[in-house]
């Protein structure tokens, strides 16, 4: 098919969901993907954090074409090898005891809603589960409840028992949490919020609260997971462990699949039959996904993520120095946001017309998400392009 006959389609048949750039891409490698034209560009997003290891990984095509000849799916009725593997690897990494799998990060958020719900019911709480103002956890019902009021307008009523409250603010959360809470579920560091670290002081005494109340812990790790931060999980730099962890994006390098990681006693709440699903932890996905973390080690690419990021933010920050457009640069290793005085689609743009993938949270806040193998030169070129594109679409420049 030509260009213009795969754009016809999809407009034609596919729901009307996606302002999708004009750009039918065909192939990647590493940090880099190719049109229907043979032009190159950069990815500078990572198919939103989930790349993380590259575009086909030789790693991740080995295991995956291996798998495919051999065993894909046969639910979760039997054993097998791939995903008892995947479970213990896993765990070892995140230093949680028990893993639960399914197929993306709204459904792990689901399962941990449901896992709060029923934590709550065994020790006689009828409070709240409380989530984070400017949070984002998935497109279902359940988890557009946890988050951004945008996301909620024209799906309602929303399900009862949630409350919001503002991050970083300690004493909004004091005032929020209670005896009767069931759970607190937060982002380390907010990605669709505009890559908002939680502060150190913040996650403390939100551990503290939660211990002195009685209530789970729980990080939502979808997009900071699985290396991106310089950690295997966000929650290491920290040193603040949640009582459930979720993770999705990163971990199938590209093959749908999502987890729950839970300490014995939280993932004890469950008992045969209270959740489940038929794909989630299927042969193919956890052999993807195993090849993704032994990637991740054996490359020593937390490091890079930690390094790279460290020199994209000082960069940045050298760069716009005195530029009224841009009020400053945050993130923690490869997840980086700069924030601009203006919208930043029209930036998107221009940085796709100079041949760099990227995308813009909240609005305001460019955000990169590259893949942890990106290359020195190719960084320098995404910085290059994207302070080229800012100051063309400055509205004051």
């Amino acid at each position: 098919m030509t260009e213009s006959e795969i754009r016809e389609k999809s407009e034609t048949w596919h729901f009307d969901l996606y302002k999708r750039y004009p750009l039918v891409l065909e192939r990647a490698e590493g940090a880099r993907v190719w049109d229907r034209d043979g032009r190159e560009y950069i990815d500078a997003l990572a198919g939103i954090a989930v790349n993380n290891v590259g575009h086909c990984h030789p790693k991740v095509v080995q295991a995956v074409q291996r798998q495919v000849s051999r065993l894909i799916h046969v639910s979760n009725l039997y054993y097998t090898e791939a995903q008892s593997s995947l479970a213990e690897k896993l765990a070892s990494v995140s230093g949680f005891e028990k893993v639960f799998f399914c197929n993306s990060g709204a459904e792990a958020n689901e399962a941990a809603i449901k896992l709060a719900r029923k934590y709550a019911d065994k020790t006689g709480r009828t409070g709240p589960i409380v989530s984070l103002k400017n949070c984002f956890h998935g497109r279902t019902i359940g988890t557009i409840a946890l988050g951004k009021e945008k996301y909620r307008k024209g799906f309602g009523p929303m399900p009862t028992g949630i409350e919001h409250t503002p991050a970083n603010d300690i004493a909004a959360l004091e005032k929020v949490m209670s005896d009767q809470t069931a759970a607190l579920i937060l982002e380390p560091i907010q990605g669709e919020g505009g890559v908002v670290p939680l502060d150190q002081a913040y996650l403390e005494r939100a551990r503290e609260l939660c211990d002195t109340h009685g209530a789970l812990l729980i990080y939502d790790e979808v997009q900071c997971g699985v290396g991106r931060t310089g950690k295997m999980f966000a929650w290491q730099h920290f040193g603040v462990k949640p009582d459930v962890l979720t993770a999705a994006k990163g971990l199938g390098g590209g093959v749908p699949i999502g987890a729950v990681m839970a300490t014995k006693e939280a993932a004890g709440v469950l008992g045969y039959g209270e959740h489940g699903t038929t794909f989630g932890g299927n042969s193919l996905a956890s052999a993807a996904a195993g090849a993704v973390l032994d990637a991740i080690e054996e490359e020593k690419l937390c490091e890079a993520a930690r390094e790279k990021g460290e020199w994209l933010m000082q960069t940045l920050r050298e760069r716009t120095k005195g530029w009224s457009c841009v009020k400053g640069v945050r993130g923690v290793g490869l997840m980086v946001g700069m924030e601009l005085t203006f919208k930043g689609a029209p930036v998107v743009e221009k940085m796709l017309e100079k041949g760099v993938l990227s995308n813009c949270a909240s609005d305001v806040v460019m955000r990169l998400l590259p893949p942890l193998v990106i290359t020195q030169e190719q960084l320098e070129r995404v910085v290059d392009v994207l302070l080229e594109s800012v100051r063309e679409c400055d509205p004051d420049s």
